[in-house]
């Protein structure tokens, strides 16, 4: 447990780093790996990039379904509606984003309302937990 505190700040900031890299330049995660897919003899990825984001985001909705789920079997606990409610608000902001500023498709309007209704209900009952309510 000595280096865990230098770890942990470590992963936080590596992996805010590579979650900008994967929304400002999807394809050039691609390329930079497609480029070394050769050499080793694998195949490369398309460059939509869709099956490796499709992974990320069943990653995330596994994670969000285990605090969900922690949330059931721990209700005293205050940190899994915090941790639930950043990564949906995370995801409402994102998705609003992209509606305003890229493209304004329902999916990601619906994503902005839904996910963000969902990360204020955590909210509310991490609110709530932390008070003794």
């Amino acid at each position: 447990m000595k280096y865990y505190r230098m770890i942990s700040i470590s992963l936080a900031v590596i992996f805010a780093l590579v979650g900008l890299v994967f929304l400002f330049l999807p394809e050039g995660v691609l390329s930079f790996f497609n480029k070394l897919s050769a050499p080793l003899g694998m195949k490369q990825s398309p460059m939509q990039g869709y099956i490796f984001y499709l992974i990320l985001a069943a990653a995330y909705m596994y994670l969000v379904t285990l605090l969900a789920f922690w949330m059931y079997k721990k209700p005293d606990n205050q940190y899994f509606p915090l941790l639930l409610a950043n990564g949906k608000l995370a995801s409402s902001a994102l998705s609003l984003g992209f509606f305003i500023f890229h493209q304004p498709y329902l999916i990601n309007l619906t994503n902005f309302i839904v996910d963000g209704l969902i990360g204020l209900l955590a909210l509310f009952f991490y609110s709530k937990i932390k008070s003794g309510k």
